[in-house]
């Protein structure tokens, strides 16, 4: 079993669009603290469907923010102007 995939949120309800969207696609994610989200994977290359997945949300919810992978966390959080 490969590590959970931690995700980052800017604030609360961007974690609950988040992991509802996250949930609806199938991923066993929760919430993990006020705006953090942990999804544990069975496969080796989870990690990018779950980035994949995270790009979508934030595609989809037209969201000014930007997912960012760093040290296996994924972070959602506003462009650098």
């Amino acid at each position: 079993m490969a590590e959970p995939v931690h995700v980052t949120a800017a604030r609360i309800p961007d974690r609950d669009r988040l992991l509802q969207s996250l949930v609806d696609h199938g991923l066993p994610a929760k919430p993990l603290g006020e705006v953090e989200i942990e999804i544990p994977l069975h496969e080796d290359h989870a990690g990018e469907h779950v980035f994949a997945e995270v790009e979508q949300v934030v595609m989809v919810l037209g969201a000014p923010f930007v997912p960012i992978k760093h040290e296996d966390v994924i972070y959602v959080r506003p462009p650098i102007a």
